[in-house]
This record gives C-alpha cells, structure tokens and sequence, in this order.
C-alpha cells in the first residue's frame, strides 16, 4: 500500500480457515466479474508478525464497502457452533455462555467465602495469643516470680493459668515468648496489632454475614482481574439496526470536498466542503497550520503550483480523506507531497488551486518583485502547465487564487517594506507571459512573502526580523503582529511602506506574511508556536520569541 491506494490488512481468520483458501476465492470472484475494487492480494504472513494479508484497493472505490463483501462472499467471515460440555459438580453437562458464567460465579462466590472464613479464623487466633500475651504484660512481676518458683515448665504452666485465667493455648506462647518481647515497646505494638485485628475479622464477619457485600467483593476482584490481563476486544460489535452493507456505496462519490496543503507538505481532502468554523480557541496541535486550501469535488481534480512556475494536475481521489471532526483541523493523517507530485531540485509547492476556467485567476509573486495574474486557462490534455515565464534566477515566492478579484495584494521584502496595492491594478495575462511590476526593490533586497488578502475581513501583518550571514532560520532575534489596516494602500511599483524597525544587530526579515486573523504559527516539524500580542505601531519593532517560528498561516 501506498499514500495513493488504500488496502485492507487482515490479521484475524476464522477457525480452519488459512490465507491461502482466501486468496484463492477472492482471485475466482475477480475473475468472474463478482468482486469490484481489488487490485492485488499479498500474503505477508510470517513468524515475526504472524497472520498479515494484505489487500489493495482500486482508487474510487470505498474500502468499507468492499470489506463488506469480501465478509459475504469469501471465507473471511463464517459461523460455527460448539458444544460446551464441563464437569459441574462431577457431572458432565453442556452449558451455554449464561450457564458458564453462573457456574464460574458459583466457584468465585465459593472461594470467597471459604478465604475469608479461613482468614477470619487465623485472625481470631492470633487475637487470642495477642490477649493473653497482654495479659501478662499488665503484671510481668508476677508472672516471674511464677515461672522462676515453678518445679518445671508444667507447673508454671498450670500456675499461670489458674492465676490469669489464661487458656491453654495462650499460656504456652507466653512461656515460649522471649524475655526481650516483654519490653514497654512491644506492648504498643501489640496494642495496636490487637485493634488492627478486631478491624480486619469485623470486616470478613461483615462480609460473610452479607450476601450483598459477598458480591461486591467478588465483582471488584473479577474486575482488577480483567483490568491486569484483559486486552482489546479483536472484533467491533455494532448495534442491532446498523445501516446495512448494501447502503454503503462501493465507490467514492463525486460529493464535494477541501483538499489542503499543511506547513510539512502533507495532503489530504476532507469528508465534505462545510467550513471548520471559528477555532480560535481551540488547542493547537501537530500539523495544524493550513497554508492552502482549495474547494474540490472527490473524483475532481486541482493544481499545484510550484516555485518554478508550473501548474501540475491532481486527481482528489488519491488523497486520504481526513475523519470528521468539530477540533482544529490538522493534517496528521495526510500524506506527503512527494507520493503525488515530482519536484525538481530547489523548487516547492506554493498552494493549491482549483481549475475553474470562471474564476478571477491566479495571482502570482516573485522573488523579484513582479506580479502576474494568470487568465484561468488550463487545457484538460496537459498534466503540466506553465503559469508564467520567469526572468533567469527568479522564482515564485508566494501565490492565491483570488476569490472575487477585489483583493489587496501584498508584497514583503527583506529589508522590511511591505506594499499594498488592488489586484484591479494588474492585468490579467494568458500562461506564457512574465508579468509586470509590482513592488519596487531597493540594491540587494529581495521579495520573502507575496499573498492576497480582503479588504473586508479582519487581516494581520506578521514578520520576523533577522541576520544576514547567518544559517537559514538558525537566528530569529524579535518578532511582529500587526493589524493590517494600519498600512495604507499605494501604487503598484513603488517601493511601500517599512513594516518593521530593525533593532541592533538586525538587517533583514526572514519570515514575513500577510492575511486573515487569527494567524497560525509553526515550526519546521509541524509543532504550534505562540505569536505575540498585536501591536498596533506600523513600523514598530519587535518582541523576542521562545522558539522558532518557520511558516504563518490564517484560518482555512
């Protein structure tokens, strides 16, 4: 299996059913036209991992729907009966399961009582020894002069228990007692051992004189029994009404769908096109920083636009689908990029977009500050597409497709200046051509961040200030959040406003982004940061940062 195929893995067989009788039936079914959707059968199975067969699914067809018929139509599910036949009380009868439990509930109950009766017991009689030893303490003198007058140990023992009324028993573990256990000491300890005892047969005559609190203890053992050696049930039970097999369809329907694109490269589509909602306050996690985001159908296709301007296509249906959820969408369970596309070296993927002929386009940005927006041409026999001619040592740094064509967009450049301007400005151009100008650099600096944002919703403005002649993100020194409507729109090419003052030791940005609030922030391995708090000076500087920052990105 790989990230573009799905497959069942099946560690389980019936009794007296091997992989092999399997194989066999499923490759007679697809031959004879009666089994859609499997594409291979492997038999995995070995010593170190035990059963493992191994079953390819078809991309477009649903992998439960399939299941469900190889349960149908292969040995992989069957139903035998057994005779249960046990000794009870030394005659042989045949139980169902209610009847096993009952029985095994009589032994425990059984066993139970017998313990405790035979516990409460030894208790008893080493409450007797410990009364009669205390009972000696109270007048050890005595005592003494008792055994050391005595002819033998005989009398002293006779003597003893008519002077203390002691029993038999208790009068001989006093003589065979050591003079050293009769200290001040141990008779604290045997006062507390005495009441230690009372407390422990009163708990077993309680429990044996009550059938409830027999039960009670019964079902609290059984259950740190089942707790210490139970392990997950093998197979799901699922309530009676369940939708039957025959209601789920055995291929992917075209239904609408998100396909998106995280800050590690990781793809997947969702289960539907309905919008994750305000997630603000939820709790960050892995893989959660969504840097596109496109809407799609599950059979349909989308683009992938790269760094070195070309469009590659993508069939939706070889993606993972992510589960349904009301959480903050992440994309543990994507799969990376490189299953799906194949990139030359130093070149990314910058985002995703439909191939809507109707939309307003694409709007590319490039690390030499030009602009383009790309009439939305895409021909159908093409897999690859070049979206604009770039100039030699230029590349894509940052690309959207527009939504209404009202947009700002918004180039940064490392030396902290950032330009806005209205997409109106840039006219729409066909595939070949290179742009034209959008931002006006100063000697040596270049573009880091290209994006569109709306005027109309709420936008933030992040960089992060850094040095030249050091390692790529391997120093961050302070960092910037600010509202985006303190910086004013200009005209295409000029050379903007500065975003952020340098302190010392600072001379460049080396991350910047513009876009909707609330902004998401990420390292390289997909692990949320904490951004600072707005700060609402335009060309202000920064705040330190705890940890690294590699990729902003806003809501999807």
């Amino acid at each position: 299996m790989t990230a573009r195929r799905k497959g069942l893995v099946v560690t389980e067989l019936p009794f007296t059913v091997g992989p092999e009788k399997v194989i066999a039936k499923i490759k007679d079914l697809v031959g004879s036209k009666k089994l859609q959707g499997i594409a291979d059968v492997k038999d995995l199975t070995d010593r170190e991992h035990g059963l493992r067969l191994v079953i390819e699914i078809k991309n477009g067809f649903v992998p439960e729907a399939v299941l469900e018929q190889l349960y149908k139509l292969t040995p992989m599910e069957e139903s035998f009966g057994i005779n249960n036949v046990a000794l009870v009380d030394g005659q042989p009868l045949t139980l169902g399961l209610k009847e096993l439990l009952e029985v095994y509930l009589d032994h425990r109950f059984t066993v139970v009582r017998r313990r405790s009766e035979f516990r409460r017991g030894k208790k008893r009689d080493r409450l007797h020894l410990v009364e009669g030893l205390l009972t000696a303490l109270v007048d050890i003198d005595e005592v003494i002069r008792l055994i050391r007058s005595s002819e033998n140990s005989a009398q002293a023992k006779e003597r003893l228990m008519d002077r203390f009324s002691l029993s038999d028993v208790q009068t001989q573990y006093i003589l065979d007692t050591p003079l050293r256990r009769l200290t001040k000491y141990d008779r604290i300890e045997l006062e507390a051992e005495k009441d230690r005892l009372n407390a422990e047969i009163e708990e077993l005559t309680r429990i044996l004189d009550s059938d409830a609190e027999l039960r009670k203890l019964v079902s609290a053992e059984l259950a740190a029994v089942a707790k210490k050696f139970g392990n997950d049930r093998r197979t799901l039970l699922l309530e009676t009404g369940a939708a039957p097999a025959a209601a789920v369809p055995l291929q992917v329907a075209d239904d609408p769908c998100r396909v998106l694109l995280s800050s590690t490269g990781l793809l997947a589509r969702t289960a539907n096109d309905e919008p994750f909602g305000d997630t603000s306050g939820a709790k960050r996690v892995k893989h959660d920083v969504i840097v596109s985001a496109v809407p799609a159908t599950a059979r349909g296709e989308i683009g992938v636009v790269t760094s070195a301007g070309r469009l590659l296509r993508l069939n939706v249906v070889d993606l993972p689908q992510l589960p349904e959820t009301m959480a903050t969408p992440n994309l543990s369970g994507g799969a990376p990029l490189a299953e799906f596309v194949s990139l030359e070296d130093d070149e990314d993927v910058v985002c995703l977009t439909t191939l809507d002929e109707s939309s307003p386009g694409l709007a590319l940005g490039t690390e030499q500050g030009v602009v383009k927006r790309v009439v939305p041409d895409y021909p159908s026999n093409k897999e690859e597409l070049e979206v604009i001619t770039l100039r030699e040592g230029d590349r894509i740094v940052g690309a959207v497709e527009l939504r209404t064509g009202e947009e700002d967009l918004v180039f940064i450049s490392d030396d902290a200046q950032l330009l806005r301007f209205p997409a109106a400005q840039v006219r729409p151009q066909g595939r070949p051509a290179g742009g034209v100008a959008g931002i006006k650099l100063s000697s040596g600096a270049k573009v880091i961040s290209f994006t569109a944002v709306d005027p109309a919703v709420d936008a933030v403005v992040f960089t992060v200030a850094g040095s030249r002649g050091t390692l790529d993100d391997s120093v961050q020194t302070t960092a910037k959040l600010t509202p985006f409507d303190q910086y004013p729109r200009k005209g295409r090419a000029t050379g903007g406003v500065r975003c952020q003052r340098f302190l010392k030791g600072e001379d460049c940005l080396s991350l910047a982004w513009a876009g909707p609030a609330p902004a998401r922030a990420a390292q390289k391995n997909g692990a949320a940061v904490s951004l600072p708090e707005p700060d609402p000076r335009r060309d202000g500087s920064g705040v330190s940062l705890a940890k690294t920052v590699s990729v902003v990105a806003g809501p999807v």
